[in-house]
């Protein structure tokens, strides 16, 4: 198998150590909002960054499944960043988060998973990709409450997306894995249901993928919480996906109680491994 980029979410601790030690990555993925204003010193810091990798533009705003359609300035303030950036991949969530009032939540809230649910979120998945001039990815999200009466399984429902849209999938193995634990499975079972899930994944549709660490309450319940290094069991999903995909760009996300650069470029490593 053939190696595919493995990259690392760039936060704002590593800012200036990434750009003074120049580690070995394949591309760098950052979070578009936190770069929507016009100037300044943190786009002049993404463009130092664009300058010695490729960029990833990664957005948890979109809210593409929302009845209430999408945010003309927030899709405007994107495509402007996009054309100033020229990343090799835009990606954003299979989730709603805005209503008609205009009220806009902070969370990544799950949409159901049937025919109305899928001819909207093609319909915005296509408007983005004619307003930005490129193909867009769409992540699966962890979701801790759900929609009854959903009938297209979550796998049948990306796979449709893709077909019609022309989108990808940005395949997160986490979030599927977390979703499963949350089911009720066993770690071990979890990791079983999360590669069935990647099995029903059209080939050829995943564009990329993400891996991260999850925490687990004293109740069991597991939060995606991209603080801590990825789980055995992620691992085993992991390469069960390239096994199943083939080498696809990866990306290694740490959000919440960031660590040293070196633990972030250590697991990027072990991505690389796992592919060779």
């Amino acid at each position: 198998m053939s190696a595919a980029p493995v990259g690392i979410g760039w936060r704002q601790p590593h800012y200036e150590a990434l750009l003074e030690r120049r580690p070995d990555l394949g591309f760098i993925e950052v979070h578009a909002e936190n770069f929507f204003a016009d100037g300044g010193a943190t786009l002049a810091v993404l463009e130092a960054g664009r300058e010695a990798y490729p960029v990833s533009l990664h957005g948890v705003g979109l809210a593409l499944g929302s009845a209430a359609g999408l945010d003309g300035w927030h899709l405007d303030r994107l495509a402007r960043l996009a054309d100033r950036v020229q990343p090799d991949w835009v990606s954003d969530h299979a989730s709603f988060a805005r209503v008609g009032s205009g009220l806009h939540a902070a969370d990544l809230l799950p949409i159901p998973f049937d025919d109305e649910s899928l001819a909207l979120m093609v319909r915005h998945v296509d408007q983005v990709q004619q307003r930005l001039g490129r193909r867009m990815l769409v992540e699966n999200i962890s979701a801790y409450v759900g929609w009854s009466g959903g009938t297209l399984a979550e796998p049948e429902f990306f796979n449709e997306l893709t077909r019609r849209s022309g989108c990808g999938l940005l395949l997160d193995v986490n979030n599927v894995f977390v979703n499963a634990r949350n089911a009720g499975h066993a770690p071990a079972d979890a990791a079983r249901e999360a590669m069935r899930w990647v099995d029903a994944i059209r080939p050829g549709s995943v564009g990329e993928i993400h891996l991260a660490g999850h925490g687990e309450l004293p109740d069991g319940f597991v939060i995606d919480d991209h603080g801590s290094r990825v789980r055995d069991e992620v691992w085993q999903v992991y390469r069960h996906a390239l096994a199943r995909h083939g080498p696809v760009p990866t990306l290694i996300e740490w959000d919440t109680a960031v660590p040293a650069l070196d633990v972030l470029l250590d697991e990027a490593a072990r991505a690389r491994a796992v592919q060779a």
